[in-house]
């Protein structure tokens, strides 16, 4: 286990306890979502990095299905969120050059919007490459029953005796295991 500031990565789960014979699914029920939501809390935990190999691998097969979609639609996100960042924290100067210039700043705009068009199908193919792993995870972390093993490992986290990786995850959105239980 590689650890740095105080987080320790959880261990790599057999291939037979995460998807083969061990392993048991069920539909969860979906009158009682707290049970739901306690059973996929507690598989992220345990599965975490599984779900992070699973999650890197889907990526990269997206990637090799798609390369140059991939690539431009990681551009274009890219893209996108520097220009928010740029104009949400420098008013000034983009609203002075629009003031100073307003055909080329019209000009700009309408260049940007048929940018954004273009690429749109790269930017879905992108966003698949991100949605289909939290899919996946999320169908497994749903359907995988846990075992005395994955009980027991969840509560040395809760104790606070180790820190992983998907539990700093999971605490900075807000879903501390306390809250299911």
């Amino acid at each position: 286990m590689a650890e740095a500031e105080g987080v320790s990565v959880s261990p790599l789960r057999s291939l037979d306890d995460f998807l083969m014979e061990s392993a048991r699914f069920q539909v969860p029920n979906l009158k009682d979502p707290e049970k739901w939501a306690n059973r996929v809390l507690q598989n992220l935990l345990y599965y975490q990095t599984n779900y992070f190999l699973t999650c890197l691998a889907i990526f990269a097969v997206v990637g090799v299905i798609h390369p140059t979609k991939m690539f431009c639609g990681m551009t274009a996100v890219g893209l996108a969120f520097g220009l928010f960042y740029y104009l949400t924290n420098n008013k000034m100067p983009a609203a002075q050059f629009k003031k100073n210039h307003p055909v080329l700043s019209l000009l700009g705009v309408v260049l940007a919007a048929y940018f954004m068009v273009y690429l749109l199908g790269s930017v879905l193919v992108f966003l698949m490459g991100i949605l289909l792993p939290i899919t996946v995870i999320f169908l497994h972390a749903s359907m995988r029953l846990r075992n005395l093993k994955n009980k027991l490992m969840n509560k040395v986290e809760y104790l606070g005796m180790k820190r992983t990786p998907m539990g700093v995850i999971l605490e900075a959105l807000g879903l501390e295991q306390d809250f299911f239980m």
